[in-house]
């Protein structure tokens, strides 16, 4: 990596640390950047992209940076041009195969070129259900569209689905062979209208470079060197595109961490990260692990989360080294309800906020978006204003569509003038005034105006010719991606939609086994160790102040049957109260331990069995056949696969412990209220006929 070359402009390596200044200097080629979280990696990829260019190893307008969100887009290009390199392209994989799809559609198609879908997605799907007479509900719509869309991620066709659900045993929302058929009609649909959707935009500019030399020639002649962000949530679709674009060659450089693998759900895999030095043996290979972010409290943490996870290749671990002065150690805190837990919460912010902390740097992050409510209610009534963060929330108010539709008129009209002013004018027209409104609904609708206009902000001072047009197809970009701006309040927001971003203060609420690692993901090691990640990625979104905490009931006056995550055995201190489990008023076993050694049960199996993997098994060999039996009938009679009623482990841990009672068997891992209120008289009875034979 050169010391002689890396003299060569020692302005651009200026505070770098040695391992991102040999990310930065490394040679043209090949480069693997494995950079864990807070260590800069941002920072690195400009800083490389500006040497190159500025060593003349590749001119600017040769550069093609692509990553995941237009945030992320954004941050680039304006880092990009502080560095003095303006012609390098940074964009999303979507925005950057749009560009190309419309620039070589003429000589591909040689047709009027296709609309893009705009907001009617739900729409074209519910037209080929109701055909096939499947549900029409939004939120079975919204299922079945999730289900099309990660089989075009996943490079995955109507006649192979079925065969591709059935070998990952993948949790799908109709029979495979329906949804096989609605896809086919939806695509249908979409094609009679000749429409594109967001996953066309990858597929059709793939076969534009494949099957058209003359594309895919004039193409690689402009782009010579490729930067990939994010490359751990890389999906085949997008690797697809990537290795067409490259054409065979090898100037790439790729950045991840296999550790916040958490897109699975959507096709995301890190495989093409994990096996990127296989590919190309003579890459260089460079970790990031000094943690700028976070506390060393914070990191020494995150770091135990990690650590514990299995199955991850020994070549993708990083462990993080935290380079910030000490702060205060993660708090942990179990309460009664998620009433009491959503008003310690606010109370605790209210302390934040009046030793002042900004609102704006303090997040509440959980696992699904319906834990909200609870902290809404909270924070409305201790007085502490908020966003809900999610792109569906922002963008589908009523002023937000009102505003965008207006714009939409406005840039028509092709009007000439500096893009905020333009905006600021077209906005007044739907309520936007100089000074905010007083009440809290007329300001949050005033919040929410003005965050449109610092989007145009934000455009205008990372594009040239930033116009009316540019900044409407910059919002619908962010509505599909998700991606809302931010107006000033606490953050709340789910652990995915958090990637990404960081702030001074975070609460990771709702704590509890059955939702964080998520029910659905019990029986299945993979989903669980994604769950573990997700768990990290909000970890480490913070940079000093850390919150855990878990509730026992979802209601004040429902049963304490919860227990807090698996993920926290471990990391509570044992002396610590929240580390004990109430038992007949006494202080007396450590929660999740082993039934036979009292040890700390850490993996999913353990767990599920109530015992260490070390200790002797104790299965009723009898009893788990008749279990068996009785599952296998069950399954029957609803028509669903027997692991749908109860996994093959769970059944094991039943026939262990043969639990006597409703309380008992709830206990076991796998087995929550819907279990339970489904099932729990016939496993009660099997097991008490068992015993009394």
């Amino acid at each position: 990596m050169g010391s002689a070359s890396s003299n060569r402009h020692p302005e651009l390596l200026e505070g770098l640390d040695p391992e991102q200044r040999a990310a930065a200097c490394a040679p043209r080629g090949p480069v693997c950047v494995l950079a864990g979280a807070g260590t800069g990696k941002t920072r690195t990829i400009t800083h490389r992209i500006a040497y190159l260019v500025r060593s003349g190893h590749v001119s600017a307008g040769q550069v093609l940076a692509v990553t995941f969100t237009s945030r992320a887009a954004g941050e680039l290009r304006t880092r990009l041009r502080g560095l003095g390199v303006e012609a390098a392209q940074a964009r999303t994989f979507h925005a950057a195969a749009l560009r190309q799809l419309r620039y070589f559609w003429p000589r591909v198609v040689g047709e009027r070129q296709w609309d893009l879908i705009d907001g009617n997605k739900l729409r074209l799907v519910g037209q080929a259900a109701n055909r096939l007479g499947l549900p029409t509900e939004v939120e079975m719509l919204r299922d079945l569209t999730s289900e099309i869309e990660w089989a075009k991620a996943s490079l995955v066709g109507p006649d192979d689905y079925p065969a591709v659900v059935a070998r990952l045993k993948r949790d799908i929302p109709e029979p495979a062979e329906r949804i096989a058929e609605l896809y086919r009609g939806y695509e249908r649909t979409k094609n009679d209208a000749q429409l594109l959707d967001f996953d066309d935009l990858l597929l059709h500019t793939t076969a534009a470079l494949e099957e058209h030399r003359a594309v895919a020639d004039e193409f690689r002649e402009r782009y010579r060197c490729f930067v990939v962000d994010e490359y751990q949530d890389v999906t085949p679709a997008q690797q697809r595109l990537l290795d067409a674009w490259l054409g065979g060659r090898d100037d790439l450089t790729v950045v991840g961490d296999a550790n916040q693998t958490i897109y699975s759900f959507g096709g995301a895999s890190p495989r093409p990260l994990l096996e990127f030095t296989r590919r190309f043996p003579e890459a260089a290979v460079v970790r990031l692990e000094r943690d700028y972010r976070s506390t060393p409290q914070v990191v020494s943490l995150a770091n135990r989360v990690i650590g514990a996870a299995r199955g991850r290749p020994a070549g993708s671990r990083l462990e993080l080294i935290g380079q910030r002065a000490d702060g205060p150690e993660p708090r942990f805190a179990e309460y009664d309800d998620e009433p009491a837990e959503a008003a310690a919460a606010a109370t605790r912010i209210r302390a934040l906020l009046d030793d002042g902390v900004p609102a704006s740097e303090i997040a509440v992050l959980y696992r699904v978006n319906a834990q909200s409510e609870a902290y809404e209610q909270a924070l409305s009534e201790a007085g502490v204003p908020y966003l809900v963060r999610g792109g569906e929330r922002f963008f589908q108010r009523q002023e937000i569509r009102q505003a965008i539709s207006a714009l939409r008129t406005a840039a028509a009209d092709e009007p000439r003038g500096e893009l905020v002013a333009l905006c600021r004018r077209v906005l007044a027209r739907v309520g936007l005034t100089e000074q905010p409104p007083a009440g809290g609904a007329a300001r949050e609708r005033w919040d929410a105006l003005l965050a449109l206009v610092e989007v145009a902000e934000e455009l205008a001072g990372t594009v040239e010719d930033a116009t009316l047009g540019r900044l409407v197809a910059e919002l619908e970009q962010r509505a599909a991606a998700q991606h809302p701006p931010t107006v000033e309040g606490v953050t709340l927001a789910s652990l995915h939609a958090a990637k990404g971003l960081e702030w001074d203060a975070v609460f990771l609420v709702g704590l509890a086994d059955g939702t964080v690692p998520i029910q659905r993901a019990d029986g299945d090691d993979e989903a669980v160790e994604e769950e573990r990640r997700l768990f990290y990625v909000g970890v480490t979104r913070a940079r000093e102040h850390l919150s855990l905490s878990w509730a026992l009931s979802r209601h004040p006056d429902g049963r304490r049957n919860r227990r807090r995550s698996r993920f926290l055995y471990g990391l509570v201190p044992e002396d610590h109260p929240a580390a004990r489990v109430a038992k007949s008023g006494k202080q007396t076993k450590f929660a999740n331990s082993c039934r036979i050694c009292a040890r700390p049960l850490i993996s999913t199996m353990e767990v599920k069995l109530g015992r260490c993997t070390k200790c002797p098994a104790d299965v009723d060999e009898h009893l788990l056949d008749r279990l068996k039996e009785w599952r296998t009938e069950r399954a029957r009679e609803l028509n669903v696969p027997a692991f749908v009623v109860f996994t093959d482990s769970t059944l094991v841990a039943i026939a262990e412990q043969r639990p006597t009672d409703s309380k008992a068997l709830v206990g076991i891992s796998g087995i929550g209220a819907s279990k339970l209120q489904q099932f729990g008289d016939d496993v009660l009875a099997v097991v008490r006929d068992e015993a009394s034979g």
